[in-house]
């Protein structure tokens, strides 16, 4: 891995952690208290990626339930509520993340995180996990008010002279990469995560099948690029 002091953006969920057991979780447990059916684990992976309220509102709308938006607002921080009280309980980093980001942190890159999940709830799942000091920022749809896939939320994350360095971003869906091209970045596709068949259609510049693979396209991909200062 060449040293750099690029910035390495990454997505949370599907990405650097396997979030879905506790979302599930959360996400049950409302549909439950609702009187409704769960949904269960394999379901729920399929709705992650565009945010809570989507992620609410989808699982509701599979049980055939369509709130109104002041409901819909109270059954979102219903969930929430379930949620961050077990952030971490069946919540992982995949396989080599933990040892690639060391790597990174040591080659002097500097690491994002730009989740679509809100930021306090990031900040608890990557504090549980040892591994928020890695980051210099972690940016969720509430930190700046915009969310991926708006390029804003990806360009916000940088710092000034960015294009100095390089840029790569990396993520498990197509809301990753639709906001990595949108901002005319370069994005890494894993494969692991919740991006379904969708992703294999998205274009990105390279797929991942393994957090090795996405260590050697940083290296490949982070040569510094045009944009602003």
């Amino acid at each position: 891995m060449r040293d750099g002091r690029g910035t390495v953006i990454f997505d949370l969920d599907g990405t650097l952690v396997d979030s879905a057991p506790d979302l599930a979780d959360a996400l049950d447990t409302l549909l439950f208290e609702r009187g409704l059916e769960p949904l269960g684990l394999d379901h729920v992976r399929g709705l992650i990626g565009h945010g809570v309220a989507e992620l609410v509102r989808k699982g509701l709308a599979v049980r055939g339930v369509r709130l109104a938006d002041e409901d819909q607002s109270q059954a979102v921080q219903r969930f929430l509520q379930h949620y961050t009280k077990h952030l971490s309980r069946r919540s992982r980093p995949y396989p080599g993340v933990v040892e690639g980001l060391r790597d990174l942190r040591q080659a002097g890159w500097r690491m994002v995180v730009c989740t679509n999940k809100l930021e306090a709830s990031a900040r608890g799942l990557l504090a549980d996990l040892d591994l928020l000091s890695g980051f210099a920022l972690v940016a969720g749809p509430d930190t700046f008010g915009v969310a991926k896939p708006d390029p804003a939320h990806l360009l916000r994350c940088l710092p000034e002279g960015w294009r100095d360095g390089g840029v790569v971003v990396v993520g498990d869906s197509v809301v990753d990469v639709r906001a990595a091209q949108a901002a005319h970045l370069p994005v890494v596709a894993v494969r692991w995560g919740y991006g379904g068949a969708a992703l294999e259609d998205s274009a990105p510049d390279v797929f991942a099948d393994s957090f090795d693979d996405v260590l050697a396209a940083i290296t490949a991909l982070a040569a510094p690029v045009g944009g602003p200062v």
